[in-house]
This record gives structure tokens, C-alpha cells and sequence, in this order.
């Protein structure tokens, strides 16, 4: 998932110039100096708490110490970060959904989600796959309602995994599909209208069935 980034806070100073009447602004490379803490404090900052530091991290990381922020932007900033300090997808509004060096490796797993979540990918695949014709259209599909639903439904440190394993079942559900299409019809190709009634008998039960893998690729 693609993370927006936010530089608004940065007000570079330019050409050297010093800071011309920003009233409030400060350098960031000032944020623990004594006044500057106090001016937080006032404004109800817990510099103390994750949330301050991770957005502190991300400006500090865009960023240098000679370049000007205030506390405005700094709350702004905040708002993208959970108590745990863990971004908040802007999109969804939920946090555990950032792909990073560290979990992009463990959220490659499979684990259980709830079988309202696959009943209506299942069943979500299908009505696209009839409507477009077993054409990928990105432009009309609902898909991603479906992952959102799902990532509302777990845990935070479950959410990437969940995409995850959601995105195997989906691959197999149009497998089936395909493949259900194809004996309907061996001359049917993708972007011709489905053979009548060639998806009737597939259902989400055949293809989780044990000699079914979830992680069965097209």
C-alpha cells in the first residue's frame, strides 16, 4: 500500500535567508530546546509518547535540522500516527497496514480470516468476472471494499497478513472461474461474454476443498 507523504510541515528557508516573520515557526533541529518543549507542552504535545516521536522521526527523516516547522504542523503531523506510534493508512483510517523493510517478509503468511470475508470475496469475484467478462478492470472493480471490510475485522499486527491470505483465495476463486468457463466453452477466451450458467456449479466449498490450495497462482 502506497504511503501519501505529507511535507507540508517542511518551510525551507531559501537561499539562506533566515526565517522572515513565520510567527510560531521554529527549526527543527530546535524541537529540545527548552522553549520549544515548553511550547509544545503548553499546546498539549506528550513529547514523551509514541505518536510524537514517530511523527518527529518521519519529519526529521524528510527533512534537516535547518528547516522550519510549528506546532500546528506538528499535530497535523501526529494525526497520521496511532498511540502505538504505527501509521495510519489515509485511506482506510486504519493503522497496520504499512508494508516496511522489516514486515514484508513476515506479512507473507497464511492465517485465518473470518468466513464472511471470504464468502464475500467469493462472491464479489464472481459478480466481476460475468460483468467484465473475466477481464481484471481496474477502473470498475469493488475489490477493495472487500480488503477494507476484512482489515477492520482483525487485529493490527494481523492486517497485512490478512490482505495476504485474502489474495490467495482471491486468485483461486477466479481460477475456479476461468477454469469453470474454459470446460463450458475450450474455445471461451478472456473479454468474450461467459458461457451461460458455466460458473453455476463452482462454489466457494469446492474450491477451499483440501485438494485446493489457497496459495494456487494463475
Amino acid at each position: 500500500m502506497t504511503r501519501i507523504m505529507d511535507y507540508t510541515f517542511l518551510l525551507e528557508k531559501t537561499f539562506g535567508i533566515p526565517n522572515m516573520g513565520r510567527a510560531g515557526s521554529f527549526q527543527l533541529s530546535q524541537l529540545n530546546s527548552g522553549s520549544v518543549q515548553a511550547q509544545l507542552k503548553a499546546a498539549g504535545i506528550n513529547t514523551n509518547s509514541k505518536q510524537y516521536k514517530a511523527a518527529v522521526s518521519h519529519m526529521m527523516s524528510n527533512g534537516n535540522g535547518a528547516m522550519y516547522t510549528n506546532i500546528q504542523c506538528i499535530k497535523n503531523m501526529m494525526k497520521g500516527y496511532d498511540s502505538d506510534g504505527d501509521y495510519i493508512d489515509p485511506t482506510t483510517g486504519l493503522a497496520g497496514l504499512l508494508v516496511t523493510e522489516e514486515n514484508e517478509a513476515s506479512r507473507k503468511r497464511i492465517i485465518s480470516i473470518p468466513e464472511s470475508s471470504k464468502e464475500e470475496m467469493f462472491e464479489q469475484t464472481k459478480r466481476e468476472f460475468l460483468r467484465e467478462n473475466g477481464v481484471l478492470n481496474g477502473d470498475t472493480t469493488k475489490r477493495s471494499d472487500v480488503y477494507t471490510n476484512l482489515y477492520r475485522k482483525m487485529k493490527k499486527n494481523d492486517r497485512l497478513a490478512a490482505g495476504y491470505t485474502m489474495q490467495q483465495y482471491e486468485r483461486s476463486y477466479r481460477h475456479a472461474f476461468l477454469a469453470a468457463a474454459r470446460k463450458a466453452d475450450p474455445n471461451w477466451d478472456i473479454g468474450s461474454p461467459v458461457p451461460e450458467g458455466a460458473l453455476d456449479g463452482v462454489t466457494r466449498e469446492s474450491v477451499e476443498n483440501p485438494s485446493n490450495s489457497v496459495d494456487r497462482r494463475i
